[in-house]
């Protein structure tokens, strides 16, 4: 009686300081990737790099996620979280400091994977300790506040291009800050961050892959849909004729659509269930796939981009949102180790696939790639809700 009691309490105590603390942190590593997506892409245009080229070297830092991501877990237990996440954002911008100092696709191949490497543990150490202290009752608002504030950093990196152009240093420079800063917050919030909890059996990707693969694959295709957008919307763009700041701003909108529309697809979440949020999340990425080609001349494709944004990331924060519901303890890190070793996966298979569909069937090949994506899941979805087997996927 006693715990049944206390349960409620426990739930709607919320530790917003140390909250804070997780969300600036990934915010502002955030706002360094989502400059260097763009930004190395502008430069390998301007030098005549092959689409297929641009996307594979954009393939690099995800590749990073899927090499570092088994690793995370015993990392965090035998060095601790804020240790390893302070390593890592020192080691990102010394990482960031040598693709500055280079200009050649070649040379960066190496130097986005360690980019990647070194950013990911950030991401699963953040999201474990942020669903580790989120009240059930709460959690979607709270995860879909998360994610706005994290998308919300990603703007600000492309925005940034439009201040400071895409040559030379300046660009290079807030990317360096931003990743610093990002060590000197978990610094200055270590003793208000949670202690990743560690009850229950180990559990390896492979084994979390089997209890949640059609969750995994929603994550795949978020994944896939944000990389794709970040490297090669610029070589969509310029085989357009757009120009490179309207490029870089509808980029921005497209990742402010993310940062302001999470925390409603939170509430959505929590109101209908993060399973029929997600499917309508899929359906409307699916719809914009097909708006693209028709309006991106014209003024609609602003509200296009902002809505396409939001809903196309909320199919991740859905999958944040059931992966709390649903493990935790070693099964939660399992969880978000899968998820970024999955997010790497669809990262660097969606990047290099569409440029070289962009150099087969034009630049159309893009829009058509993305819909292909968001196309499987919904009919995968539609059949799993359709046969009723909830339980085991919450979808």
């Amino acid at each position: 009686m006693v715990a049944e009691r206390s349960t409620p309490l426990r739930e709607e105590r919320i530790p917003w300081a140390a909250m804070a603390g997780i969300i600036a942190t990934v915010t502002v590593f955030a706002v360094a990737q989502g400059l260097t997506y763009p930004l190395l892409s502008f430069i390998l245009e301007r030098q005549g790099t092959p689409p297929g080229l641009i996307g594979l070297s954009a393939a690099m830092t995800p590749l990073g996620f899927i090499v570092s991501a088994p690793f995370v877990p015993a990392l965090a237990r035998r060095i601790g979280g804020a240790r390893l996440a302070i390593l890592c954002s020192v080691l990102a911008a010394a990482t960031l400091i040598a693709i500055a100092g280079t200009q050649e696709v070649q040379a960066w191949m190496p130097l986005r994977f360690l980019l990647g490497f070194f950013a990911n543990p950030l991401y699963v150490i953040s999201e474990t300790w942020l669903l580790s202290i989120t009240p059930a009752s709460r959690r979607g608002r709270i995860m879909g506040l998360y994610s706005s504030v994290v998308s919300g950093g990603f703007a600000l990196g492309p925005l940034s291009l439009g201040l400071v152009g895409t040559k030379g240093w300046p660009p290079f420079i807030i990317g360096i800050v931003a990743f610093l800063a990002c060590g000197l917050i978990v610094l200055a919030v270590v003793p208000r961050l949670p202690r990743i909890a560690h009850e229950g059996k180990a559990m390896s990707l492979g084994g979390f892959f089997a209890l949640a693969p059609l969750l995994l694959l929603a994550v795949f295709t978020a994944a896939a849909f944000e990389q794709i957008l970040l490297s090669l919307f610029a070589v969509y763009g310029a085989a357009l004729g757009s120009a490179e700041q309207r490029i870089a701003s509808l980029i921005t909108c497209f990742v402010a659509g993310n940062a302001v529309l999470q925390v409603s697809l939170g509430r959505a979440a929590e109101r209908f269930g993060s399973a029929r949020t997600m499917l309508s999340c899929v359906l409307a990425s699916l719809a914009g796939c097909l708006a693209l080609p028709l309006i991106f001349d014209a003024w609609l494709v602003w509200p296009l981009v902002f809505v396409w944004g939001g809903v196309s990331f909320g199919i991740y924060t859905t999958s944040l949102i059931q992966l709390g519901e649903r493990f935790t303890g070693q099964a939660l890190i399992a969880g978000n180790a899968a998820f970024a070793f999955v997010w790497g996966i669809g990262g660097i298979a969606g990047s290099p696939a569409t440029g070289f569909a962009m150099q087969l069937a034009g630049h159309q090949g893009l829009p058509l790639t993305l819909g292909l994506l968001c196309g499987v899941l919904a009919v995968l979805l539609l059949a799993k809700r359709r046969r009723g087997f909830v339980a085991d996927e919450s979808v």
